[in-house]
């Protein structure tokens, strides 16, 4: 009998997505303990600048897996074929911007070098292409594929760059750490799935471009409220504290949101989910809330353990160099569990065309920040501030979801 009836290509994926966030989680883990604090607030700038780069990449692997559910044939191949080409221009643009003013971000983030950005800009625009190339096996549900664009980035980021800091002690560890990001990237584009892109004849209407650019803007600017919330805080650390400090908050970031780093997995298989689901007129609200069920009990076993054995968590996972934040580790872990739960529903309600939501989180996202801004006298106090912004944020979500349900279901009860 096939393996196949047994294992689904869904939970092949779920498997690899936790392979790959615990990969990923390992190689910050290292970097952190071979680092110490003040010179791994270097090297989270640079893993927060990756985040940054993925979360604008997501844009464009969203868009694609949402309209090669849609489109079909010859239509699907003309779309890929424009969204590839916008894909690579906004990535050359990017990455040439990272390029010039690499000294300039040294200075915005009291970095030890400039040239550590100088080596990210180059891999900006292959980022971009790869996004296009996951985004075709998510929409076509290839799951298998999907899992091994994601498992070769993640072995090859952690082989590199462990190798690079071991053997190599004349260049900054900053410098490594962006050659084995730049490294990496070549090989998340395979397999590649891209080579008969451009041979389509057959062109978007004039209606399909205005659907899909309608989509692309709105994903774009929820894309940009996930950099806000998700990134914001580090980069204020990193500006307002000394490297000490800084660090030490990159290691707490880091293990409060390993919630959030879970909760990407089952949103990877949520939107083509549920837009197969509207595409057949069927309901779709039940998967919803089987996703927000299993991130809630996650969140809650997280934030429990926390708050019971801070110490005990940051001692095994960065070292007693990083044991004085600890207290505030189920503090941070609380507020990254309330955005991932937050951020299911947000990319459920963008999924089915219902964009209030994301102007909503675009709005918190920004009170983040100025809260944060205004309110920073310790890291305690920076933590606090996105306890408040996440739970406004939910609370809101959550009134949207029910009010939206309430009204579906007067309309069903009067037809």
């Amino acid at each position: 009998m096939s393996l196949q009836k047994f294992i689904r290509p869904e939970q092949v994926f779920m498997l690899s997505a936790l392979i790959v966030n615990a990969g990923n989680y390992l190689y910050n883990l290292i970097v952190g303990r071979i680092l110490g604090p003040e010179a791994f607030a270097d090297a989270a700038i640079l893993i927060t600048f990756l985040l940054v780069t993925s979360f604008l990449a997501m844009t464009f692997q969203l868009v694609t897996a949402k309209y090669t559910v849609i489109f079909e044939d010859e239509v699907e191949t003309s779309f890929v074929n424009f969204i590839t080409k916008k894909t690579v221009i906004l990535g050359l643009v990017l990455g040439a911007l990272i390029v010039i003013f690499h000294k300039q971000l040294q200075e915005a983030f009291n970095t030890q070098t400039s040239s550590m950005f100088l080596i990210f800009g180059f891999g900006v625009p292959i980022y971009f292409l790869m996004s296009v190339n996951r985004g075709i096996f998510q929409g076509k549900e290839k799951f298998i594929k999907l899992s091994i664009t994601y498992q070769l980035e993640m072995i090859s980021r952690l082989v590199i760059t462990l190798v690079l800091l071991w053997f190599i002690n004349f260049l900054e560890p900053s410098i490594l750490i962006s050659i084995g990001i730049l490294a990496s990237l070549f090989f998340s584009l395979f397999p590649f799935q891209l080579q008969h892109v451009f041979k389509s004849t057959v062109k978007l209407n004039e209606d399909q471009i205005t659907m899909v650019k309608k989509f692309f803007v709105l994903t774009a600017f929820y894309e940009c409220t996930q950099i806000i919330i998700n990134n914001s805080d580090i980069l204020l650390v990193k500006h307002y504290f000394d490297n000490y400090q800084a660090g030490l908050y990159a290691s707490l970031a880091l293990i409060g949101r390993v919630v959030y780093f879970v909760a990407w997995m089952f949103v990877m298989l949520l939107l083509p989910a549920v837009v197969n689901k509207q595409k057949d007129g069927l309901p779709h609200g039940p998967i919803l809330l089987k996703y927000v069920g299993y991130i809630s009990l996650l969140s809650c076993i997280i934030v429990i353990v926390s708050f019971l054995f801070p110490e005990f968590v940051v001692n095994i996972l960065f070292g007693e160099a990083y044991i004085e934040i600890s207290p505030l580790l189920w503090k941070y872990a609380l507020a990254t569990s309330i955005f991932a739960v937050s951020n299911v529903f947000a990319y459920y309600f963008l999924s089915i065309d219902q964009y209030i939501p994301v102007v909503i989180t675009g709005l918190l996202g920004v009170t983040q920040v100025l809260l944060i801004t205004y309110f920073h006298k310790d890291l305690e106090e920076v933590v606090v501030m996105q306890i408040i912004a996440m739970s406004i944020l939910l609370a809101v979500q959550l009134l949207f979801f029910f009010t939206k349900t309430s009204k579906s279901q007067s309309l069903k009860k009067e037809d």
